[in-house]
């Protein structure tokens, strides 16, 4: 198995700062650059939505060959402010890309992205194809209406993992048992902070239940870096809003990306990003280069994910470097 690459510390770290809010606060978004000043621009983009970077994100990248940046997306990580909602939807994100690209003057970068982060780069590409010169893509998550219930509507990952569905549900009035998301939306917004941690933290343990296929091999944190509250207030915005995206599928705008190369790497028993979606986008983009990887789940830190994803930035770094070269 292709372990990560050594750890690493930025060589340049900004904090962004974005529009003024009504409450006289702003979005200030945390940038950090590793590796080679000189080498190939590659963009993190993280799960959650809300989760944030952690350094080992770092380290899917041979630091010689590749530029990289990662960045804490509005409201998360280490962005401030901590959970802040408004103005935080996909579109916004988009934007914080391309405010990214132009401060760093990056022509074009590759896009790695794994779940939500999939999601992101899609839209992304989609709305700037010009800029990106090539995608990885791990656990697709497509953001459609049927992708979130899967995970927050009775009848999806909940057969699978029926006590810890129970766990996730058995405060709420019965009558929400079956799509518990605005009740937990509600919880995550109310004025009662021990209310809103509680929630949280039941939310965290329903998925940190499903997102790994061997508790043994990997410990999942997503989130640590922002904490429970933040990460799933931002989740949970987004979701009940079907990512901001119910008008603009992604799916329908295949076309625009169609000659960007791209792997896609899906772990055969993702539970929480469930490998249909992944077919659906190969099927609707058969140029992109599919790896199913058996025995794996959804978390990118199991040992089958991360030797297919080093093993995939290593080769596209080969494949852009021969283009750079034949194009002087």
């Amino acid at each position: 198995m292709t372990p990560l690459y050594p750890e690493i510390e930025p060589y340049a770290i900004h904090t962004i700062e974005m529009e003024h809010l009504s409450n006289g606060l702003s979005h200030q978004v945390y940038v950090e650059e590793c590796g080679n000043p000189n080498g190939i621009p590659v963009v993190f983009l993280h799960g959650g939505p809300g989760s944030g970077c952690r350094p080992s994100h770092r380290c899917f990248f041979d630091p010689e060959l590749y530029r990289i940046i990662l960045f804490d997306q509005r409201g998360c990580g280490r962005s401030k402010p901590h959970g802040e909602l408004t103005n935080n939807n996909t579109n916004y994100l988009i934007s914080d890309m391309e405010t990214i690209r132009q401060q760093l003057n990056i022509s074009r970068w590759l896009i790695f992205g794994g779940s939500w982060g999939v999601t992101l780069g899609l839209a992304y590409a989609q709305s700037h194809p010009d800029h990106v010169s090539a995608m990885i893509l791990r656990g697709v998550f497509l953001g459609r209406q049927q992708d979130i219930d899967w995970v927050y509507a009775e009848g999806g990952a909940s057969k699978l993992f029926p006590d810890a569905w129970q766990r996730l549900v058995e405060d709420l009035p019965k009558e929400q048992h079956k799509h518990p998301l605005k009740a937990y939306h509600q919880l995550l917004t109310c004025p009662d902070e021990l209310r809103q941690m509680s929630a949280a933290k039941t939310l965290e343990a329903w998925e940190s239940t499903i997102v790994t296929m061997r508790d043994h091999e990997y410990q999942h944190d997503e989130g640590k870096e922002t904490g429970p509250l933040a990460h799933s207030r931002i989740q949970l915005h987004f979701a009940i809003n079907e990512c901001f995206m119910k008008d603009n599928p992604l799916l329908n705008n295949i076309d625009t990306i169609r000659d960007i190369p791209t792997i896609i790497i899906h772990g055969r028993y993702d539970i929480v990003c469930p490998i249909q979606q992944t077919w659906e986008l190969h099927q609707a983009w058969p140029e992109t280069e599919l790896n199913i990887i058996p025995m794996a789940g959804h978390a990118a830190g199991e040992p089958a994910l991360v030797h297919a994803l080093v093993t995939a930035t290593d080769t596209m770094a080969k494949q852009l470097t021969s283009k750079n070269i034949e194009s002087i």
